[in-house]
This record gives structure tokens, C-alpha cells and sequence, in this order.
């Protein structure tokens, strides 16, 4: 069998709607203030990409350092956010 590699996806986006959906097979997150991203580690490669596909890798390289634990052939999409002093997102601190 072949080996994937991992590369950009089309990240999960916000769908709007007038009604929550109900029921014990949904979850829902806070919507924190940053920026949302790919991480992607391929070939021993860690890289940071905006929704739009932007490097974000040298910009956030302490998260980039962090996350080269992970397997290779590893995608994570998520939520790139700052903390102020109190714990709130901050995107000015981003």
C-alpha cells in the first residue's frame, strides 16, 4: 500500500446557521480570537499554513519547534491564539 503524505487541506470553517444543532453527539467549542491554521509534518518537516496557504511557520516557529513530535504524515487544523496576563484571547498580542 502506498504512504500518504500529509499536505494542505482545505481547513474546517465556521458554518452559520439560525439553530444549534442538538443532541449528545455534538460538541461545540469557544471561538477564540487568532488565527485559524494548518500544521503540517511531512518528512520530518514541521510547517505552519494559514487557511489561505501562507507560511506561518517562521512567524510561529515555537510552535512549529514544539510540534516536531509528532508522526510524520500528520495534519492538525486549528486555532493559532495569545493569552493576555488574565488568560483572554488577545489577537493584538498575536
Amino acid at each position: 500500500m502506498p504512504k500518504t503524505i500529509a499536505t494542505f487541506i482545505e481547513p474546517m470553517l465556521l458554518l452559520r446557521t439560525e439553530k444549534l444543532p442538538q443532541g449528545a453527539d455534538w460538541l461545540y467549542e469557544i471561538k477564540l480570537d487568532g488565527y485559524r491554521a494548518l500544521a503540517i509534518k511531512s518528512g520530518g518537516k514541521v510547517q505552519l499554513r494559514s487557511r489561505n496557504d501562507y507560511d506561518f511557520t517562521e512567524r510561529y516557529s515555537s510552535i512549529a519547534a514544539a510540534l516536531r513530535t509528532v508522526p510524520d504524515e500528520t495534519v492538525l487544523d486549528g486555532e493559532l491564539t495569545a493569552l493576555d496576563e488574565e488568560g483572554r484571547p488577545s489577537f493584538h498580542l498575536l
